[in-house]
């Protein structure tokens, strides 16, 4: 099978090491993609779930395999950690092997547009999320994830398709649209001010392509409800990729399709 190629792919929030992390359909997908640099925009190990109970399956120990693989077979690699593998901050400005360490950088595209790159928890502090971001950052999180993972079991008895019952549940909810709004805002204000003319993200779960107020806003969503990306080509242009395949049998993954951005980098 001949490999998609990107000039850019941005992962973020895999969480290996988490329950709820799809590492398989994660694999599957980095196996079937050629990448000049691959941005890994945070929480790509997830050591706050460790604390409490360490898990570590064999397909999360591929993924970290491939991904260093990647690093050693030509492709600049960058890590970008995030608030769930903190500890990862304090090496920033360093390299492990050949893998970078970066707290945030400035990505050029083929087309000359400039984007602010970080996970996205720099703004935890000026983002006010009140009730709501208690609740997504502990017990409701956990139950939201819980209740997603049962649906899409039932699902695949029902030999019915993978589908997230997390991002539908959050997108009716009006705290978390509000709160998805503070936090673009905040991530594109923070663009604006450098004079850049976007800002790829992540941390939120919520992946997203879209205009605000001048700025190109991307968040590249995660691996534990969207398996989402994002994708740079050769001219530049800038696309979301889903998961659009049957996710019901971990044996027969197959891989993810593109599904153009509302906007591109013009």
């Amino acid at each position: 099978m001949k490999k998609t190629h990107y000039r850019t792919l941005w992962l973020s929030d895999i969480h290996l090491g988490n329950r709820d992390c799809k590492a398989e359909y994660l694999l599957s997908f980095l196996n079937s993609v050629t990448v000049d640099t691959l941005y890994l925009v945070g929480d790509i190990v997830d050591m706050w779930q460790m604390i409490k109970q360490f898990r570590w399956p064999q397909a999360h120990n591929q993924v970290m395999h491939k991904l260093m693989a990647m690093s050693q077979d030509g492709t600049r690699v960058v890590y970008l950690p995030g608030n769930h593998d903190e500890p990862i901050q304090s090496y920033s400005g360093m390299a492990f092997g050949d893998i970078e360490i970066e707290r945030q950088l400035v990505h050029t595209t083929a087309q000359g547009k400039r984007y602010l790159v970080l996970h996205g928890d720099q703004f935890d502090g000026d983002v006010t999320m009140g009730k709501f971001h208690a609740w997504i950052g502990d017990k409701g999180y956990d139950l939201l994830l819980f209740l997603n993972r049962e649906f899409n079991r039932f699902r695949s008895w029902r030999k019915r398709e993978y589908w997230s019952l997390a991002g539908y549940i959050k997108k009716h909810i009006k705290g978390a649209n509000e709160a998805i709004a503070r936090y673009r805002q905040a991530c594109c204000s923070r663009a604006a001010e450098m004079g850049l003319d976007g800002v790829i993200c992540g941390h939120i779960h919520h992946p997203e392509s879209t205009m605000e107020n001048g700025i190109h806003y991307i968040n590249d969503g995660d691996w534990m409800e969207n398996c989402s990306a994002l994708g740079e080509d050769e001219n530049g242009n800038l696309n979301l990729i889903y998961s659009l395949e049957n996710m019901n049998n971990a044996d027969n993954v197959t891989p993810l399709k593109v599904k153009n951005s509302p906007s591109k980098a013009a």
